[in-house]
């Protein structure tokens, strides 16, 4: 069939309606709906925040009981990062990723369908495990036996959701790997992708090495609560223990899948405001690479606590110092990018910049925890959640609303409200910092973390955290408002959608060419 008539056949045979979006295989809706489940996932995760902070506002029990609220905080936790985090990067890279490499779609649009229409299934077995007997776990999200095993008839519904949000997650990252690996436009070598493509490869690798541990290892549980075996039974020769050590396998590398695209949009918007091409792009690659591997080795750090032997803390601690070595080549590489351009604050670059602050900060302090003996003090206090708040929400968060803001009028041919969108960010990037700095303080005098009530010493700064959540849950609700008015409709996005930025966007992150145009280059 001719080209022509095979376009002529598809817009006969494109479904409308309802239809276009189940039998989805175009990567740009495929890449929408993981956008709109994550913005849906984002608030029911947020709810469940509201209800942790509402109690936690003063000491003493007010309005949950102790069981429900840990069942929260694990509920919260993987609804957020199962459900809204690592959906709503995937749904950047369905967008993005053919586009950047000059791909015409993903490479395995069925199975893009497919991984997408898996997640609502998983969300709502896993939220609905709330509604069961013996209620959603209250074990946190690393789901630690014997905690994990109190939780009845939700148990196995729990494990079955986190077995297809993994297979969900294993899939679109099949699908990304094989999409830049064999879709890449002529003459674009690795080293000429841009750098949000290159953090979306390497990420996709970590999923699928990550994934299947924890599928091992939540089925582990499930033998050993239904099956006789006693992987982390004690009492049958087995050892709790040996479950951490599989899950944080999985758990550290988790939390780079969830940072590392963020650092690849940011790569992106930075040069972009800047108007000058990005400081030291192989570097950039090459250390993204490094923290990729890094990743695998440094998983029991979250674990100094459990008695293992001197040699394995210092092994843990002193790889987890590493890390910091590539992470701080990116954080100087994005401030040389800023370093004398001719900087304007959009939206996008507004997010970005506050990423770079605050991502910094959680950084520290988690060099802070890296440090064995120290550790022993803050571990299990406000101190680790304000820790990994700080790279997650000011990191994760704010690169996906940076990615968002910037690619909004590509995906839209609008402009969205320029001065709703540094309303927005004002207000998300300060409270985000009421809500968790003062977590930092508590944490540190002694806070345990995961309790519904607490000594009155710390009545003050949980309160500020409260207010401060509250403000920023109720801040993102103007986020939606932009998004739906600049998708309705508004002024129309021009070629040049980012002031004196015209063709920047995807000329920047790559290197510059290495001829100049005086002698016409060589056409192969």
């Amino acid at each position: 069939m001719s080209t022509t008539a095979e376009a002529h056949h598809d817009h006969h045979d494109a479904p409308s309606g309802i239809k276009r979006w189940i039998f989805a295989t175009n990567h740009k809706d495929i890449g929408t709906m993981y956008l709109v489940f994550s913005g849906l996932m984002f608030f029911t995760g947020g709810a469940m925040a509201m209800i942790i902070r509402a109690e936690l506002f003063q000491p003493g029990l007010q309005f949950v009981d102790p069981g429900f609220f840990n069942q929260m905080t694990t509920m919260h936790a993987l609804v957020m990062v199962f459900g809204a985090v690592m959906p709503a990067l995937v749904g950047l890279a369905n967008w993005m990723v053919p586009l950047m490499v000059g791909a015409p779609d993903m490479a395995l649009p069925r199975m893009n369908n497919w991984s997408f229409w898996i997640l609502p299934v998983a969300a709502i077995l896993l939220v609905s495990t709330l509604f069961m007997g013996g209620g959603a776990p209250a074990s946190g999200w690393t789901m630690y036996p014997p905690l994990v095993l109190q939780t009845g008839d939700a148990f196995p519904f729990l494990i079955f959701s986190v077995h297809l949000l993994g297979m969900s997650s294993i899939m679109g990252a099949i699908n990304i790997v094989v999409t830049i690996m064999n879709m890449r436009a002529p003459g674009m070598g690795l080293l000429k992708m841009p750098l949000f493509v290159w953090t979306w490869l390497i990420t996709a690798y970590l999923l699928i090495l990550a994934m299947p541990v924890l599928a091992g290892a939540v089925t582990m549980l499930l033998t050993d609560e239904y099956f006789g075996t006693s992987f982390f039974n004690a009492a049958g020769g087995g050892d709790p223990v040996m479950f951490q050590h599989v899950f944080w396998f999985f758990g550290h590398p988790e939390v780079y899948i969830m940072i590392l695209p963020a650092f690849g949009i940011v790569s992106q918007i930075i040069p972009t405001f800047a108007r000058k091409p990005l400081f030291g792009y192989d570097s950039m690659v090459y250390a993204t690479a490094s923290i990729a591997f890094l990743s695998f080795i440094v998983w029991a750090h979250h674990m100094f606590t459990v008695g293992m032997p001197l040699a394995g803390q210092l092994f843990f601690m002193f790889s987890t110092m590493l890390i910091a070595v590539p992470t701080g080549v990116k954080v100087f590489n994005w401030t040389a990018t800023m370093w004398k351009g001719s900087l304007t604050f959009e939206t996008p670059m507004l997010f970005a910049v506050a990423f770079l602050f605050l991502f910094t900060i959680g950084g520290f302090s988690g060099l802070m925890l890296g440090i064995t003996p120290a550790d022993f003090q803050y571990h299990d206090t406000y101190f680790v959640v304000a820790h990994f708040h700080y790279t997650l929400v000011p990191g994760a968060v704010f690169g996906i609303m940076a990615g968002v803001y910037f690619w909004l009028p590509k995906w839209t041919g609008h402009m969205y409200n320029e001065k709703l969108g540094k309303l927005h960010f004002w207000l998300s990037a300060i409270f985000v910092n009421v809500t968790f700095f003062p977590q930092h303080f508590v944490g540190l005098a002694g806070m345990p973390r995961r309790i519904p009530d607490y000594a009155t010493q710390f009545a003050d700064f949980n309160m500020i955290s409260s207010i401060g959540a509250f403000v920023f849950g109720a801040s993102q609700l103007l986020f939606v408002y932009i998004i739906w008015s600049c998708v309705r409709g508004g002024e129309k996005a021009s070629t040049q959608v980012w002031e004196g930025a015209e063709g920047l966007e995807w000329t920047v992150p790559s290197p510059a060419p290495h001829h100049t145009f005086e002698v016409a280059p060589e056409v192969r």
